[in-house]
């Protein structure tokens, strides 16, 4: 049986990009409409490849240089040789993710628009299916990874005994995470700057100065604020979930060493995860909705794909603990079970905070009555508000994923514990992740219906599409960084247990590991730590308000210069490829800066402030960036529903003063919820994985 488990997981990964090969295919069979929609949908696509292109050949730069660097490590002795090549093919497969999903998705918005013609549930199936092209990429992508990878050192260490040969195997995998995570934050900034500025700079002049509605074809920039849909919340959404999965797997398999498990620890999260992806599938299945539906039926048919898919993995769950742990320690099942339970709450907080069928969305949307600095101050106040369930779960979930487990009389055991927890909160991140990517399709969808002035039905079912995946997109942010606390937290403690194990294996016999908080270099890291996401936010927000402000002035000189371009003149056309290119040289040229102090931070601390300096940092911005996450998402999320639901014919509807306050809330929402608010999951685990990279060389040349 164990022998089956282990072969389980790349099992699992060829099935699920069997099933995303199947269903890009069969998108493929939909028309995308008459003529006009066909060469928007292909304007949406040539924009988001060439700022792909763009991005990859500067990210590549960036690969290249750490890759000689990481093999000069290599040469004096710090790393192990395979480290540099899992860098380098843990960053390709994570772009590899993003980019399929992107692709597919640009495939699937015309298809959308053109299915919504004439029936919403269609208009759903073929969203939702262009979603699972990224979900299922993401985990099958994944979970190939980490199996040639284990596969491949299990037999280069094969004449070793198992407990040396899972140390020496899940100490270098530790390692895999920093590839994916430097891919991602690239891709989740890049993305974010663009896909904002183009969003926030169209909606300023357009929907503001202008008076014309959202996607109106007049718009200069409707094209980049639709490429920017594409390149930010999906490619960087799949590359960003890419690592989380990846980071919270390989986490727990170096913590199943410690806890005392062997091999069998370390096969669990990689089974378990298998096992999620095979009930993500059956989920996919149950995701449909009758004709009439409103929003909250629409809701009703993702979640019960989403709890069904869960609820399978639950219940197989208890096999693969019992198999492989046995019914001694089947308290590591509760654990599984508490992350799936962890993540279900999770998302309805975040759900109850940012969807209109709520009362804090329709504050947001009833304080628009009276202005606009009353919609900020509400829009605000319900995001700070959203962070204390939201902690509350995480916490309740940590705890007793810890106690259940036996980390009362087992310390060890217990943070094996927490890894699982949150192995099985991502478990069902095949169906999770595709109800998060439906939402930019939708979105685009109904941008295509307004540019090729579709019959006002076909907005109509667009918007409810696109309504819901607001509230989608703001639960897989909140997915994203509620997994991020306990995957942080079990790199941390994974991180400490390599430090001791260097430490051992150098002779450093005079090496203690203070972790007191009265240890001024411990306290000098939490506060490094706590200050590194509100830097790193301030330089991301300030980029996407310098976008912003380069499409105000082009969108304005063009209704100024292009005669009859704000008037609607036929045969008189916006110049939207200039739009395109400010955003993507922009994104590129500011998604640079945040990236490397990212990166850089934890070395130079480090380097500074030794080991504990270091620890001290990975909790500060663990703790730091979690709140701001939390809050940006929510806060961004129920001000964008908020403009909706005015959009929707409540509090005077659309052109009315309250819709224009609503809209002045959308735009200072975009850039939290979609550029600064995702950025911070990777951000708390990149600087946990490049510490661990260099965990080697900092402990033996801190100057501490």
């Amino acid at each position: 049986m164990t022998n089956f488990l282990l072969y389980l997981t790349p099992i699992a990964a060829v099935v699920a990009l069997s099933f995303a090969f199947f269903k890009a295919v069969n998108i493929k069979k939909y028309s995308e409409g008459n003529e006009e929609m066909v060469k928007i949908a292909e304007a949406i696509r040539e924009g988001a490849q060439a700022y792909l292109r763009r991005e990859f050949q500067v990210v590549s730069i960036f690969f290249i240089v750490v890759f000689v660097l990481l093999y000069i490590f290599v040469f004096l002795g710090y790393l192990n040789v395979y480290v540099p090549w899992a860098f380098v093919t843990g960053g390709a497969l994570s772009g590899l993710a993003g980019y399929i999903g992107m692709s597919i998705a640009t495939k699937t918005s015309a298809r959308t628009t053109n299915a919504a013609r004439t029936s919403l549930n269609s208009a759903l199936r073929i969203a939702f299916s262009g979603g699972s092209v990224t979900g299922l990429t993401v985990v099958g992508l994944a979970l190939l990874f980490l199996s040639f990878w284990f596969f491949l050192l299990n037999g280069i260490y094969a004449d070793l005994g198992e407990a040396a040969r899972m140390q020496v195997v899940t100490s270098i995998m530790l390692n895999f995470g920093m590839g994916a995570s430097t891919m991602a934050l690239f891709a989740r900034v890049g993305g974010g700057i663009y896909t904002k500025g183009a969003d926030v700079g169209a909606d300023l002049v357009g929907k503001v100065e202008a008076g014309i509605p959202e996607d109106d074809p007049r718009n200069p920039g409707v094209i980049a604020d639709n490429v920017g849909d594409n390149v930010g919340d999906i490619a960087g959404l799949g590359s960003d979930l890419y690592e989380s999965y990846i980071g919270s797997i390989v986490a727990t398999c170096a913590l199943a060493v410690s806890a005392g498990f062997g091999l069998n620890g370390v096969i669990a999260p990689l089974a378990m995860s298998a096992v999620g992806v095979l009930c993500s599938i059956i989920g996919m299945f149950f995701v449909r909705t009758g004709e009439d539906a409103d929003q909250g039926a629409l809701l009703k048919s993702l979640r019960r794909g989403i709890y069904i898919a869960g609820a399978l993995t639950a219940i197989l769950s208890w096999f693969v603990i019992y198999k492989l742990l046995g019914m001694e320690n089947i308290g590591m099942y509760f654990a599984v079970v508490i992350g799936l339970l962890a993540g279900i709450g999770v998302g309805l907080v975040t759900e109850i905070y940012t969807s209109d069928q709520y009362k804090p969305t329709k504050e947001v949307a009833a304080s628009a009555e009276t202005g606009h600095a009353t919609t900020i101050i509400q829009g605000m106040a319900v995001g700070m508000g959203s962070i204390a369930p939201f902690t509350v779960i995480i916490v309740i979930a940590i705890l007793a994923s810890f106690v259940v487990t036996g980390g009362l009389s087992s310390f060890n055991k217990g943070l094996y514990g927490v890894g699982l927890a949150a192995v099985g909160m991502l478990g069902t991140l095949g169906i999770t992740l595709s109800t998060d990517a439906y939402g930019p399709i939708a979105d685009n969808a109904g941008g295509i219906a307004e540019m090729s002035h579709q019959p006002p039905e076909v907005r109509v079912r667009t918007d409810a599409l696109d309504s819901l995946g607001n509230t989608t997109a703001a639960t897989g942010k909140g997915f994203c960084i509620g997994s991020a606390a306990f995957t942080a937290l079990a790199l941390i403690a994974a991180y400490r247990e390599q430090v001791l194990m260097i430490a051992k294996d150098i002779n450093m016999t005079d090496f203690v590991l203070d972790l007191s908080v009265l240890n001024p270099k411990l306290l000098g890291g939490l506060m490094l730590g706590a200050m590194l996401p509100f830097l790193f936010s301030s330089l991301t927000m300030k980029a996407v308000g310098r976008t912003a402000q380069a499409v105000v002035k082009e969108v304005r000189r063009q209704f100024r210069e292009i005669k009859g371009l704000l008037e609607g003149k036929e045969g008189v056309k916006a110049d939207y490829a200039q739009c395109v290119d400010i955003c993507a040289k922009a994104s590129i040229r500011e998604m640079v800066p945040p990236s490397l102090i990212a990166v850089a931070s934890p070395i130079v601390v480090g380097l500074l402030l030794g080991v504990e300096g270091v620890i001290g940092l990975l909790t500060g911005s663990l703790l730091a960036g979690f709140c701001l996450a939390v809050f940006m998402g929510n806060a961004g999320g129920a001000w964008d529903n908020a403009k909706k639901y005015i959009e929707a014919g409540n509090h005077g509807g659309k052109g009315s003063e309250a819709h224009k306050a609503a809209v002045t809330g959308d735009t200072v929402g975009d850039p939290f919820k979609d550029a600064c608010g995702p950025a911070m999951d990777i951000l708390i685990k990149l600087i946990s994985m490049v510490s661990v990279v260099f965990a080697s060389f900092i402990l033996q040349h801190s100057i501490f």
